[in-house]
């Protein structure tokens, strides 16, 4: 790996980092109070080994260390502040289980494109032990759970919220179409001559012939031009339309994802554009699905077992001809669907259980699938139809309802800090 897995680690929920088991083994034998907060202490030791990471992290960006009184005031604080929260969990009984945990540590290692074994082995080389690492994460998901019920389900966006953002210049520059873009530069040297000028423009159409005989934008880049990002195959990243000359902007947006432009004469010379990926815009096309289905739940009376069994006897009584909208209305216990013959109508597949996502989408339209089970029962479905939607208007709506709900969350979230720290009792004993 070019970093140490550690690095790629620290930011996972909240930007804690984790305590090292290098920094664990210089820890005093005669540890010692350091901070007294409501009902728990920071010991000497948690203090040593954050402050040894932080060190070594600010370390690694560069530059100059503040005086090391202010740095271990700022990370006394902030163990101070993570306390407090974790101490707000246990009252609120916010229990983190060890399957939680394991799922958790497992998406990590798959982030990595490690399996367990392997993520295990990276964390030691690191001088992390796999325990600490998985309390670390416990920590942080408990800190999570408490700032989502004390901070994010008391914020609000109105309508009138949204439309005004959408009608701003911030909010019709932030949802503007992005592209991310490569390109190539054949330069023109300043008062080139005549004879420059046709060697450059000459080379400039080889290279596209051999684009468009399918050789790799990325190696050309590399091999032939003259921008300061030809190392990185020519990507210049992400761009927005109004970031780009109008007249560029407008033969950027006629091109398809993968497509490249004709040569174009700019003042440093001849250039050669790529449109690598499209995000964002006006036009949000999304999959919706017309299907209905009947749920049967296990209860009381009736076993697992029971339940399947019933859903098998409907799914062959469908099958053998009878209506699938009346059999849905004497059996399914989908209140939602039920009276209308299990109907869903159009609907989103993100919208589902993933269990019940996945049977659909494998469902040819105009077909009965095979009874399965999601976490609400056991279901037959079947597919009537499937189209793509115009949903500009709402995606667009939904952007500016996550924009505004974020920098609403980021101040609510510091006064929230703040108000905690205020109120608690705190005796820095350092």
């Amino acid at each position: 790996m070019k970093n140490k897995l550690s690095d790629c680690l620290r930011p996972l929920l909240l930007g804690a980092v984790f305590l090292g088991s290098a920094a664990q083994a210089q820890v005093q034998s005669l540890d010692r109070v350091v901070a007294i907060v409501d009902n728990d202490v920071i010991m000497y030791s948690q203090l040593d080994q954050r402050l040894n990471e932080v060190e070594q992290t600010l370390n690694k960006r560069g530059g100059q260390l503040p005086p090391q009184d202010v740095l271990q005031q700022q990370v006394l604080e902030r163990l101070i502040v993570e306390n407090l929260q974790l101490q707000i969990g246990d009252r609120s009984g916010i229990r983190i289980t060890d399957e939680e945990l394991n799922q958790a540590m497992a998406s990590i290692a798959q982030r990595n494109n490690l399996t367990l074994d392997q993520f295990r082995a990276a964390l030691a080389r690191d001088g992390l032990s796999y325990e600490q690492a998985r309390e670390q994460i416990r920590r942080e998901m408990v800190i999570s759970r408490v700032r989502q019920r004390r901070v994010a389900e008391r914020i609000q966006v109105t309508d009138q919220e949204v439309n005004n953002f959408l009608a701003s210049d911030l909010g019709q520059m932030q949802l503007a179409e992005e592209y991310r873009l490569a390109n190539i530069l054949i330069p023109v040297p300043d008062a080139a001559s005549p004879d420059q000028i046709r060697a450059a423009a000459q080379k400039t159409a080889e290279v596209y012939d051999k684009l468009r005989g399918g050789a790799d934008f990325a190696q050309m880049a590399i091999a032939n031009s003259g921008s300061e990002n030809a190392l990185e195959g020519g990507d210049i990243g992400w761009r927005k339309g109004a970031q780009l000359p109008p007249a560029f902007a407008e033969l950027i947006r006629s091109l398809s994802v993968g497509e490249i432009t004709e040569p174009l004469r700019t003042p440093g010379g001849f250039m050669i554009v790529k449109l690598q990926e499209k995000r964002g815009g006006d036009t949000q096309m999304r999959d919706e699905v017309h299907v209905r289905h009947i749920l049967i739940k296990p209860n009381a009376i009736r076993s697992e077992a029971e339940t399947q069994r019933l859903v098998e006897r409907l799914h062959q009584r469908i099958l053998a001809g009878e209506d699938f909208a009346e059999l849905a209305k004497s059996f399914s216990e989908d209140p939602g669907s039920a009276l209308n013959g299990g109907d869903l109508n159009w609907i989103d597949p993100n919208s589902l259980v993933p269990e019940f996502r996945d049977v659909m989408a494998k469902t040819p339209s105009g077909q009965l699938s095979e009874p399965f089970k999601s976490p609400y029962g056991w279901h037959v479905l079947e597919v009537l139809g499937r189209r793509a939607t115009d949903s500009s208007d709402q995606f667009r709506k939904q952007q500016a309802m996550n924009a505004l709900r974020n920098r609403k969350y980021d101040e609510e979230l510091q006064a929230w800090l703040r108000q905690i720290r205020d109120e608690a009792y705190v005796e820095i004993k350092l």
